[in-house]
């Protein structure tokens, strides 16, 4: 689950700078994905120690659960959009539904994670 978390940390800084310098740099706000990844990798890397596994996986699974709660109406116009809705700042809510997405997968991972880990005690 660290390297995990790494790697959609990577993925989520990735998306939140190619939203800002890419799409809209007039907003602060298309960095959103990139101040969730920091620390997503920060406590990936942390959880490389055995010690602190648990407790940092955790974390991570609140914050992108936050992330998911946070994001999941740009999911909603996103499949509005797809339909032939006119969706104000459209590149925008791709990124919101693309992160999401990726936070419920994330979230898939660590439940699956969570239950295999308890069923070994």
């Amino acid at each position: 689950m660290p390297t995990l978390s790494i790697i959609f940390g990577i993925i989520l800084i990735t998306i939140g700078l190619f939203g800002y310098f890419g799409i809209s740099s007039e907003s602060i706000t298309a960095l959103i994905p990139a101040f969730l990844g920091l620390p997503v990798i920060i406590l990936g890397v942390l959880g490389l120690n055995e010690k602190k596994l648990k407790v940092t996986m955790h974390i991570v699974s609140v914050l992108m659960l936050l992330g998911l709660l946070g994001t999941i109406r740009g999911l909603f116009k996103f499949f509005s959009m797809i339909g032939g809705a006119q969706v104000e700042r459209p590149e925008a809510v791709t990124v919101q539904a693309i992160m999401a997405v990726l936070c419920l997968i994330f979230l898939i991972f660590a439940v699956k994670s969570f239950i295999d880990a308890r069923r070994k005690k």
